[in-house]
């Protein structure tokens, strides 16, 4: 039995495709560039803030994003940034009884970008908020302290194997891997409880009598 349902947000809720097209338009670079960047660095294991560094070679990523807020250019998120299966996957799990949480690696302001969206929700985090990021057990363990229900009730949700899924099966969450952005459709992850192409998908599964 399921009680809770608990997602990532970058690339499982929302689109990346802002995010970096704002970190280009700032560090003076084509978006097509800093994307197959980001790409790179990725397909190598690294942090996708690498494809910063390459651009600005010793740069302090944290110092650059607090730059990019005072200059009036930080973070947005809007409709337009969601995946467009997003609300009546939501919508359709709440709807079925489960308990519904939103939380992933990002700043404290998207907690209230994302809450400004009014999602079909019943609570949203952020690493920020909690002090603690993924992979880290920590994270997973403010999860099961969070969702409602023992760990094998709750699943949670994302795209990338190392990030999410394996730390969260770890923790004694179940999981489920969404094949969704770069890392999503280019890794695997064998020790998932579901793979899925959508999150209509996975509600679907989730919600079978």
């Amino acid at each position: 039995m399921l009680r809770s349902v608990v997602f990532d947000i970058g690339e499982t809720l929302t689109s990346d495709t802002r995010y970096w097209g704002d970190w280009a338009r700032w560090l003076g670079v084509p978006t097509h560039t800093l994307s197959a960047l980001v790409g790179a660095v990725l397909a190598e294991g690294r942090d996708n803030a690498d494809a910063i560094r390459i651009v600005r070679p010793g740069v302090d990523v944290g110092a650059e994003w607090r730059a990019r807020q005072a200059a009036g250019q930080g973070d947005h998120l809007d409709e337009t940034d969601l995946y467009p299966d997003v609300r009546p996957a939501l919508s359709r799990l709440r709807a079925a009884g489960l308990w519904v949480g939103i939380a992933g690696n990002q700043n404290a302001a998207v907690s209230g970008l994302l809450r400004g969206l009014d999602l079909p929700a019943d609570g949203i985090a952020t690493s920020a908020e909690w002090g603690a990021s993924k992979p880290s057990s920590a994270f997973f363990d403010r999860v099961i302290e969070w969702a409602p229900g023992e760990p094998h009730e709750i699943v949670y949700v994302g795209d990338h194997p190392a990030n999410d899924v394996a730390p969260a099966k770890a923790s004694g969450l179940r999981a489920a891997h969404l094949r969704r952005g770069p890392i999503g459709l280019t890794t695997t992850a064998p020790d998932a409880d579901w793979t899925v192409n959508s999150l209509a998908e996975l509600a679907e599964l989730l919600t079978a009598p």
